[in-house]
């Protein structure tokens, strides 16, 4: 088993912008993180659904190309995901979905990875969450974990239902990463800070939170810290968050591989997570599609930009 296993759904993005044909990327949230973790040098493996289709090739071979493994739960007949993604005229994107996430219990071979990401529609679609979910809690006697909500309103049902999910998720979690449109939406009324002491206190050791160009902040039981937004000209913001969340983890390979490191960052530590994680969110952005950067990308931006706290450069595997 790799490093890395990440858990969730594969969407063919179908990109549409006014005055322009329509153009199709591989995308899906937990895919791009899994694509994101091999770009930057890791050995990751995605548990996902895709079809015998042209979008389910075209996601295969982006994937692969990367050196992703894939592995299925044994289903056939399943359908490659869709998701029409119209961008407005300052590049900012909505989604309009076809999806089904019918994943079944899998017993992975091999020996369990040093650490699992669960994220976005296959944490609470049914029928497949529940065993998307079970599979974590399995794992993770053995390996950390991390979790994005990733939120989709048209894809959550009833919101009293989708929090219970999110919650259940963030509890077998170490580290979660939500963004402010996350935040706004499973909680309408009560601030951010409040919510990452939520998240703290039901088990999470980090809690980031992202605010698009007004940066992200970083929060543990005993520190928080913010960092601005990466500069970029912004093409799109497709797959920024998930670009974010694959450098996070990246980084946190390097600085804090297991529970026992989680639990110790200092906010030294935490400003070069958010550091790396903002510079890659602004390449992302900087660029058509779902693309993160590779860490020959990361370790190439300017000096100004690309040194963390203490002049810490985190490259490699």
């Amino acid at each position: 088993m790799s490093d890395f296993l990440v858990i969730g759904e594969s969407v063919a993005d179908i990109v549409r912008a006014p005055g322009r044909a329509d153009v199709p990327h591989p995308g899906g949230s937990p895919a791009n993180v899994a694509y994101g973790l091999a770009r930057l040098g890791h050995d990751a493996t995605l548990l996902t659904q895709l079809g015998d289709d042209a979008m389910g090739g075209l996601i295969r071979a982006h994937l692969e190309s990367a050196g992703v493994r894939l592995t299925d739960d044994g289903q056939r007949g399943v359908r490659t995901p869709t998701a029409v993604v119209s961008l407005d005229g300052d590049g900012k994107a909505s989604y309009a979905f076809d999806i089904a996430w019918t994943l079944r219990p899998v017993a992975l071979a091999g020996p369990p990875p040093a650490h699992v990401h669960l994220g976005s529609i296959a944490a609470v679609a049914h029928p497949g969450a529940d065993a998307a979910l079970a599979l974590v809690e399995e794992l993770r006697e053995h390996a950390t974990v991390s979790y994005d909500p990733n939120v989709r309103p048209a894809l959550m049902g009833e919101r009293a239902e989708a929090l219970r999910q999110v919650e259940r998720c963030v509890a077998a979690a170490d580290v979660v990463k939500a963004s402010d449109e996350d935040l706004s939406w499973l909680y309408p009324d009560e601030p951010e800070a409040s919510v990452a002491a939520r998240w703290l206190a039901a088990g999470p050791s980090l809690v980031l939170a992202t605010r698009g160009a007004a940066g992200a902040v970083a929060y543990t039981r005993t520190h928080t810290v913010a960092a601005p937004a990466g500069r970029a000209t912004v093409v799109d913001t497709v797959g920024a968050g998930d670009s974010f969340m694959s450098a996070t983890l990246h980084t946190l390979r390097a600085l804090a591989p297991d529970r026992a490191g989680l639990a110790a960052l200092d906010r030294a530590g935490l400003a070069t997570v958010l550091h790396w994680a903002t510079v890659a969110a602004a390449l992302t952005v900087s660029r058509a599609g779902a693309n993160p950067p590779t860490a020959a990308e990361l370790a190439a931006t300017p000096a100004s930009v690309s040194r963390g706290p203490e002049g810490r450069m985190i490259t490699g595997g």
